[in-house]
């Protein structure tokens, strides 16, 4: 059987982090507090009078056109996938995140900046089993010529293949086995994208308002405006990647499973998760077998342990 980590895990000790909306351009403080055990990814504003928390599940999306908004009870938090992704990608289950203001803040664009907090105050291991998601069978959406499926694996691995057309950007594809070694390495460093007439236009309908060069690559008709250039030669297809990510981390669970999507985005990724759930013959939640010790506190990246999957019996 495969390998995975046995435990739910949170983090360690409280960190913040103070950074622009993407599309708000709002000034906005976000602290990730340690979590116990079932809590899940929860969103907190606590610039409301009601601080309502929004746990981070498909069911709570409430837009997906210019990224993923969750919200609940008229709140809403914006412009999650990001720190999503990084908080799957390290194996984070259980986290109260709290911000004052209507959006996670871009930071760099990636998910590094979030990473780097993780790591910096460490991983704490829980007693309790980690439940995850096990694909069954082949589930498929299709949007025009965009397309995402997931199917059998025995492990979480994504592969990605995008076309823009246009000269910097081109045909890219890109395929890794999601673990915290990879996405650190190999996708959380990727920032967002976009180009610079739909940038402006997006201003003038009042998004994109904290957008600069300072948190996204930006392309003209034919070259890269960014000074310093790309991260990776592929860095386009690795932030779908990464967005993607997030976006399936709404299943609340760690998935196993192949996700293979061709010109992907935040709506199909959504669609996807919820034609999963919609037919529970597709998926199954399995758990570790129990384990005599525990290990309370590890720092990433020397994160390990093991189980062997076993079906979840009510």
């Amino acid at each position: 059987m495969p390998v995975f980590p046995d435990h739910q895990r949170t983090i360690s000790e409280p960190v913040s982090c103070k950074g622009v909306g993407l599309h708000s351009g709002a000034m906005v403080n976000l602290t990730l507090w340690p979590a116990p055990a079932h809590h899940g990814i929860v969103f907190v504003r606590t610039d409301t009078a009601a601080q309502v928390a929004i746990p981070a599940l498909s069911q709570y999306v409430v837009d997906t056109s210019m990224a993923t908004t969750l919200g609940k009870d008229g709140v809403k938090v914006g412009t999650v996938e990001h720190l999503l992704s990084a908080l799957a990608g390290l194996g984070i289950d259980n986290v109260r995140v709290e911000l004052d203001g209507p959006e996670v803040p871009v930071m760099d664009g990636s998910a590094e900046h979030f990473v780097q907090m993780i790591t910096s105050v460490g991983v704490r291991e829980l007693e309790e089993q980690r439940l995850y998601l096990v694909i069954n069978k082949p589930v498929t959406v299709v949007e025009g010529d965009k397309e995402a499926t997931l199917s059998p694996a025995r492990r979480f691995r994504i592969s990605c293949s995008i076309d823009f057309k246009h000269p910097m950007i081109s045909c890219q594809s890109f395929e890794v086995e999601v673990s915290e070694r990879g996405f650190a390495g190999e996708i959380s460093r990727a920032r967002t994208f976009g180009f610079l007439r739909d940038v402006e236009m997006l201003k003038k309908h009042g998004l994109a308002r904290g957008g600069s060069l300072d948190n996204a690559i930006v392309v003209d008709e034919s070259t890269i405006l960014n000074p310093e250039g790309l991260r990776f030669p592929d860095e386009f297809v690795r932030h779908k990647i990464l967005d993607a990510v997030g976006d399936v981390s709404l299943f609340g669970r760690p998935v196993i499973g192949h996700l293979k999507v061709f010109k992907t985005g935040h709506a199909l990724n959504h669609k996807l998760v919820q034609k999963v759930l919609s037919d529970p013959s597709c998926y199954e939640l399995v758990q570790g077998r129990p384990v005599d010790t525990e290990r309370p506190e590890v720092r990433l990246p020397e994160l390990s342990g093991g189980m062997d999957l076993e079906p979840l019996v009510a």
